[in-house]
């Protein structure tokens, strides 16, 4: 099964400067905001993702890259991995998620597919339910399971968007960074880590999407279009684990550490 990875971001929060020690190379990496590329244990944090990827049973990754990127592909075409084939699609505007999707439409086709950020390392145990899925769905992560590795602190997850569910577990709603800090403070809140499986119907959701108030054309908006316009059904498989986001530099010791015991094989 198909994954696409979304790793033509532009970095922002890890160009910021911040007193976290860096390596030449991080420091380097960082500066250029180019995430997926960015070393950890001597390796690009790509390399765990797809290792992941491979573990839950992904034979292929399409990764959604920027026009200046060179380090990836030059990272994966000698030795190619063995475990999972790559495809590289180039977005050549940073016009946002939806956009980068609709880029890779004709790589994907018309087959079903999970898309997942670059910069967040998944749970093998979730990714695997997402390629078992016999539907469109996205795992709707618990406060305690996002609180329990300990790198994110509860502010932070006011950071992300929350689901909410019908009573057969469906989403009805995706609110973006929401304004109340007591929905996320809930015990039973669903967040979304930007994970999803979809099917064609997710392209016709993202053509003609309004740009966000920061300009871009957004995955999570185009999801909520397609349920709210569409009739577009997606299901909200529950978890309890954490995930790993390298979003700020002040993030890479923990990231690094908790990575360490991973076995990356590609």
């Amino acid at each position: 099964m198909l994954s696409v990875l979304l790793a033509a971001g532009r970095g922002t929060r890890l160009q910021t400067s911040s007193e976290t020690s860096l390596s030449p190379a991080q420091l380097s990496a960082a500066a250029s905001g180019f995430k997926a590329a960015f070393p950890l244990n001597d390796r690009p944090f790509l390399d765990y993702i797809l290792s992941s990827l491979a573990d839950a049973g992904f034979d292929e990754a399409c990764i959604i890259v920027r026009p200046d990127d060179s380090v990836l592909r030059a990272r994966y075409s000698s030795p190619t991995p063995s475990r999972i084939r790559l495809r590289f699609v180039v977005q050549k505007q940073p016009l946002g998620t939806a956009h980068a999707l609709l880029t890779a439409e004709p790589v994907i086709g018309e087959q079903p597919f999970i898309v997942l950020n670059a910069d967040n390392y998944y749970p093998v145990s979730g990714l695997t339910l997402l390629r078992e899925a016999n539907e469109p769905s996205t795992l709707a992560f618990s406060r305690a399971g996002l609180l329990e590795n300990g790198q994110l602190e509860p502010e932070r997850l006011a950071r992300y968007a929350m689901l909410e569910r019908d009573a057969a577990g469906y989403l009805t709603d995706v609110i973006e960074k929401p304004d109340d800090p007591r929905l996320v403070a809930r015990d039973n809140a669903a967040i979304s880590m930007n994970v999803w499986r979809f099917d064609e119907r997710i392209f016709d959701a993202c053509r003609g999407l309004t740009p966000s108030p920061r300009g871009e054309l957004e995955l999570p908006n185009a999801v909520r279009r397609g349920i709210r316009e569409m009739g577009l059904r997606i299901r909200a498989i529950p978890i309890d684990a954490p995930v790993l986001d390298l979003s700020h530099r002040a993030d890479v010791p923990f990231v690094t550490e908790q990575l360490s015991a991973v076995d990356v094989r590609l």
